[in-house]
């Protein structure tokens, strides 16, 4: 609370600074200011960021990591008695002294005598560590911010370039924010490759890449069944591709069809109309989806080939009968069905707002000489729209293959290596949420298999990507 209170008065400081320096910079040329370099609103913007963005950043910076320094301040010199507990247990204590002296929930632990009384000690000093560090970051902060006015303000004069160190300001933040991107997405793939190598060293990678066996099952002791796991990757992927297959056949032909009727040939009430009600199921969170695909889809599909094993049953077929007579209400076809219904509004509006974008000169210049509006449509608009096109199936693509929720509801958590739509499956991403949910011990390969997913995913999905831009690439230099 004292942080945000800090930071909403270096907000007002800043403002004050602003208003200050952009006068200063008027009265420097007498009340005339077409004599300044650049705008006044510059010369204050100037002022104004020396003094709130060092300061923010300090405060900002105490907020984010003080607790990790309290922590460490609260363990230095810790009392004898807290010496001799393991060191599981020193951490559940400093832990509940620093609960207490936040007003927390300490655990269930019971601290007597000697124990007790280093508690109340610690929690005392852990308070007194924690509003030190925060006054102190705001001191800190005051005192940077009047350095900034002071470095600042002296500078403004009408042939100072306050437009030029502005934008410096704003290059610099530019800057930071892609760095921040690129470290971002560097930290990722650094962890996935970590975690990835620690369990590669327990299981072969060409068992891994290559098994066609998953259970990922780890014994308690060295003599149980089935102690060493299975850890063949194969059967999740073809579950993962499988879904993904059956919801872009649904998917893309109705989403980029509705795309070509609502920006060619709907009339705008019509496209006013039909666009709001597709971009409406975007909205609509997953777990909406799984129960749609649970409760209504999946009795569907199972009441409908129950019926036609049913029909089947005594004759010829008689075989595919008693399947048909034992399909359930999970599958890979219903999870597949109602991902492509989710999917519909992403291949929809990208495919229709890029489809639009195409300029209207290519429309009349093919019906000017004589093209039918299909014509048009299948040899102009779409060849020139294709590669946004193929960047709208990369994002479903995308969206299916991370997808959780609906798969977990709709098609079981079987890992099977198997083409059938009709059979239980499960994907990548399944299997990941379900190996690091709950308290997991990061040494086992049961759990480090998930990074190995993870980054096995990550790298075919990279693939996939990079054939999309070749094909890209390709039909763009052929219109071209």
């Amino acid at each position: 609370m004292l942080t945000w209170i800090a930071l909403t008065a270096l907000l007002l400081f800043s403002l004050a600074t602003y208003m200050a320096g952009r006068r200063r910079a008027v009265a420097a040329t007498a009340g005339k200011p077409a004599q300044l370099h650049s705008l006044p609103g510059y010369y204050g913007s100037y002022a104004a960021l020396w003094a709130g963005v060092p300061a923010a950043l300090l405060i900002l910076l105490f907020a984010m990591f003080g607790g990790r320094l309290e922590e460490g301040l609260l363990r230095v010199d810790p009392p004898a008695a807290v010496q001799e507990l393991t060191a599981p247990q020193q951490d559940v204590f400093f832990d509940d002294a620093r609960a207490i002296a936040h007003g927390g929930t300490p655990s269930e632990t019971i601290y007597d005598g000697a124990l007790k009384t280093a508690l109340e000690d610690k929690a005392a000093k852990s308070q007194q560590i924690a509003g030190l560090i925060q006054y102190g970051s705001i001191g800190l902060g005051a005192i940077l911010a009047l350095a900034g006015v002071f470095i600042a303000y002296p500078r403004i004069s009408p042939q100072f370039r306050a437009r030029n160190k502005v934008e410096g300001w704003v290059a610099g933040l530019f800057i930071v924010c892609s760095v921040t991107a690129i470290l971002t997405t560097a930290g990722i793939i650094a962890s996935l490759v970590w975690e990835s190598w620690r369990f590669f060293q327990a299981v072969p990678i060409h068992e891994f890449l290559f098994g066609t066996e998953w259970n990922p099952q780890i014994a308690m002791r060295a003599d149980q069944f089935a102690g060493a796991g299975a850890f063949g990757a194969v059967p999740l992927f073809v579950g993962t591709f499988l879904i993904m297959l059956i919801a872009m056949l649904v998917a893309a032909p109705i989403g980029l069809f509705s795309a070509i009727y609502l920006s060619e040939y709907a009339s705008s009430w019509t496209r006013s109309v039909v666009k709001p009600l597709l971009e409406i199921l975007a909205g609509v969170p997953t777990v909406v989806y799984g129960f749609f695909a649970a409760l209504t889809v999946g009795p569907l599909f199972r009441s409908f080939f129950n019926w036609i094993g049913a029909q089947l049953a005594g004759g010829s077929f008689d075989g595919l009968a008693q399947y048909l007579m034992q399909v359930q209400n999970q599958m890979a076809l219903v999870a597949g069905a109602v991902m492509g219904i989710m999917l519909i509004p992403f291949v929809s509006s990208l495919s229709d707002d890029i489809i639009n974008a195409v300029p209207q000169s290519l429309r009349d210049g093919s019906l000017a000489m004589g093209a039918t509006r299909s014509e048009t449509v299948k040899k102009v608009v779409l060849p020139a729209a294709l590669p946004g096109i193929m960047a709208a199936l990369l994002l479903a693509v995308s969206r299916a293959v991370g997808e959780t929720m609906i798969v977990t509801m709709a098609a079981g958590l079987q890992a099977r290596m198997t083409l059938n739509p009709l059979d239980t499956v499960t994907t990548v991403t399944v299997q990941i949420v379900t190996l690091l949910t709950g308290d997991q011990e990061f040494d086992s390969p049961k759990t480090l298999s998930a990074f190995g997913l993870g980054l096995t995913l990550f790298a075919v999905t990279l693939m996939l990507n990079i054939v999309a831009l070749r094909i890209v690439q390709k039909y763009r230099e052929q219109y071209d």
